[in-house]
């Protein structure tokens, strides 16, 4: 969908506090140090800012690719030698901007990180007003390949809108016929996931889960668990939270079960961690754009 001028200072705004949250980060994530405390730092930014995040902070290390935000009182430690996404949203009256970045401490995982911002710029600055799907995601792979990467066929970017940050069209990073254009005033997340060419370059569901998101109240029964849910619809509506967001609001003792129910009767869902199939390292970069007729303006 288009978007009016109020809506679309709205993103302007929300890409301006995303784009000074991502720079400042950049220089801030380090081997040895806790994934929980990246996490946090780029959120107190983001709201030190004027913003709210759009999703919980997702640190993604190696073969982890996405959907990775650091639980209550996480123990992870960045290792040396490997390979860091941060993928950081911002919303503004629910109006969502989406980035990402990768530090490596590695050369091999440098040059994968390069081959991944290579394509993000090469899609940037080809994209324009009724481009097919099928030509950008040509661009974006036979960018990474010339790099000498694989890019990972069933990770995408996507259309965002309001609460929303999937918002329904997938803008690939591979080649394949899909006739779908995209149009003129519509915003994209555009974000190739770069792995090593000896990998599978696919991803699949980890058997762990740190991002939520609100589907309904009415299932749930426990007292503790109706404050909970009232609480998550109220102060995230439809977009992503994370867990640790969310303690203190009902007494410790009480939010292991009641967060259980929660999940059990389908008040809220979870989203699956994704891991490269064959394990290799992955890289991601990322920029919300608007399209427009001739090209598009870089959100973030």
């Amino acid at each position: 969908m288009a978007y009016d001028k109020e809506e679309l200072e709205k993103f302007r705004l929300s890409g301006k506090i995303l784009r000074e949250t991502r720079e400042e980060m950049r220089d801030y994530v380090h081997e040895n140090m806790r994934s929980i405390d990246v996490c946090e730092k780029a959120e107190a930014l983001i709201r030190s800012k004027g913003g709210k995040p759009a999703f919980p902070v997702n640190v993604s290390i190696n073969e982890v690719a996405a959907h990775y935000t650091s639980p209550p009182e996480d123990k992870t430690i960045i290792p040396e030698g490997s390979t860091v996404k941060v993928d950081i949203g911002v919303q503004i009256d629910g109006y969502v901007t989406d980035t990402a970045f990768t530090v490596s401490f590695n050369p091999e995982g440098k040059s994968m990180a390069t081959a991944a911002e290579h394509a993000l710029n090469t899609v940037i600055e080809n994209i324009h007003g009724d481009m097919t799907l099928s030509s950008i995601g040509n661009l974006a792979e036979t960018a990474i390949k010339n790099r000498g990467f694989k890019p990972i066929s069933n990770l995408t970017g996507h259309s965002v809108g309001r609460y929303i940050v999937h918002a329904g069209t997938s803008i690939p990073s591979v080649s394949g016929f899909n006739p779908y254009k995209v149009k003129t005033g519509e915003i994209y997340a555009i974000e190739p996931f770069v792995t090593l060419p000896n990998a599978i370059g696919r991803v699949d569901d980890a058997k762990l889960n740190t991002i939520f998101r609100f589907l309904k109240a009415k299932s749930a029964k426990s007292s503790p668990a109706k404050k909970l849910i009232k609480y998550i619809e109220k102060n995230f509506r439809t977009l992503p939270f994370a867990e640790r967001w969310i303690i203190g609001v009902i007494p410790k003792e009480q939010h292991k079960e009641a967060f259980k129910e929660l999940l059990n009767s389908k008040a809220i869902m979870s989203y699956p961690v994704f891991v490269e199939v064959s394990k290799k390292p992955v890289a991601q970069a990322e920029h919300t754009v608007l399209i427009k007729d001739d090209g598009c303006e870089v959100l973030t």
